[in-house]
C-alpha cells in the first residue's frame, strides 16, 4: 500500500496547544486543508474558509 496524495502532496502543522490531547486537527501548509491528526490518511476537509466560518457561527462546539 502506497502513500496517500493526503499525505504526500502537502506538508502538516498541528498546533503546539495540542500536543497533548487526541482532539487535533492539522493544518496543511498551502492553506488550504485540515485533516484530523488521528487519523491523517483520512479525507481531507478542502473547503477550509466554509469550515472556519462554521467554527466561528459555534457550529462544533459541544
Amino acid at each position: 500500500m502506497g502513500d496517500s496524495p493526503v499525505t504526500t502532496s502537502r506538508r502538516w502543522r498541528k498546533s503546539t496547544h495540542s500536543q497533548n490531547t487526541s482532539t487535533c486537527v492539522e493544518l496543511a501548509n498551502t492553506l488550504d486543508a485540515i485533516r484530523d491528526s488521528k487519523n491523517p490518511t483520512a479525507l481531507v476537509v478542502a473547503h477550509l474558509s466554509t469550515f472556519l466560518t462554521e467554527v466561528k457561527r459555534g457550529r462544533f462546539d459541544y
